[in-house]
């Protein structure tokens, strides 16, 4: 689980079962995460409310500080916070995973895997 969430409001005022959401659905994306990496991830949520002549809508950045320098970046913009968490959590998953596919794969050789098979 990720610890370390910085939730903030501009414009918003941050309730107690929003962080509580936020903290479920962001908080879990770390099991996506390499091993070596999950200690020292920092999650920054920031929500903003956006009147428009047509109804409030609500902009919802997140950024997930990875160690060694990478950040995951994601943004949506709903009528519901609730649902743009949902849906930020889906765009930070398919990150992660594609994160964790270009470093896992660095450590691959493919010749001296086959030899391994092949002798």
């Amino acid at each position: 689980m990720i610890e370390n969430i910085d939730i903030s409001g501009s414009n918003y005022e941050v309730e107690e079962s929003f962080q509580k959401h936020v903290r479920k659905k962001i908080g879990k994306l770390d099991r996506y995460l390499p091993r070596n990496h999950r200690k020292d991830v920092v999650a920054k949520v920031v929500v903003t409310k956006v009147d428009r002549a047509h109804g409030n809508k609500y902009e919802i950045s997140t950024s997930l500080d990875i160690p060694g320098g990478k950040v995951l970046a994601a943004k949506d913009e709903a009528s519901n916070v609730f649902a743009g968490i949902d849906i930020i959590e889906a765009k930070l998953t398919g990150q992660i995973r594609r994160f964790k596919t270009e470093n896992s794969n660095s450590n691959f050789d493919k010749k001296n895997f086959l030899r391994r098979f092949f002798k």
